[in-house]
């Protein structure tokens, strides 16, 4: 009887801390397989086809560097030249789950896939902020949550526009970091 009596309380902790757990799981599972993102205010060139879903929504954090080079085709003047990309993307809850880099422009999940893309178009986005912009993603290298991914949106801007100090002959070659913030969001085939 005191064998039954304290298998029970053990039994009924196991099925709580069980069901904890799978509610828990659905939450997560919740808030990543029902993303509450809509391209509808989207300008349409940047807005992903039909027949792909959202599967991943990240906050990118972090710095654009540029440089300052010739411009081309018009020489002895100069202009600051986009160098690449250094964040951190965060899910909605502000965990890092992966990282935004480049050259070439690389999103790498914490998971160690990652994949680079084509740009296909840009739109602006207001005069302080980068532009909006869609890419076509490549194939990825490694499985993970970058697997499958065919598209990828720049969406919600702040900063990340070259810097405002001035780009000269004789301040060529010198490189200046901006802040910036941007949404990306990640489609895969419906």
């Amino acid at each position: 009887m005191s064998f039954i009596t304290s298998v029970r309380p053990a039994a009924a902790w196991g099925a709580v801390s069980a069901a904890a757990l799978l509610t828990a799981c659905g939450s997560m599972g919740s808030s990543t397989m029902a993303p509450t993102f809509s391209q509808a205010s989207l300008p349409p060139s940047i807005q992903v086809p039909a027949g792909n879903r959202v599967a991943l929504e990240t906050v990118g954090v972090g710095d654009i560097t540029y440089e300052c080079r010739d411009k081309a085709n018009m020489p002895g003047q100069t202009e600051w030249v986009f160098v690449g990309p250094n964040a951190a993307l965060n899910d909605r809850s502000g965990k890092q789950v992966g990282r935004y880099y480049g050259p070439p422009a690389t999103w790498e999940s914490m998971d160690g896939s990652k994949l680079t893309a084509t740009q296909l178009a840009v739109a602006p986005s207001g005069p302080t902020s980068l532009p909006y912009q869609l890419v076509k993603a490549n194939p990825a290298m490694g499985m993970g949550a970058m697997s499958g991914v065919t598209y990828i949106q720049r969406v919600a801007l702040s900063g990340g526009v070259a810097p405002s100090t001035p780009c000269t002959p004789m301040t060529k070659g010198q490189k200046q970091t901006v802040k910036y913030q941007a949404d990306y969001i990640f489609w895969k085939a419906a």
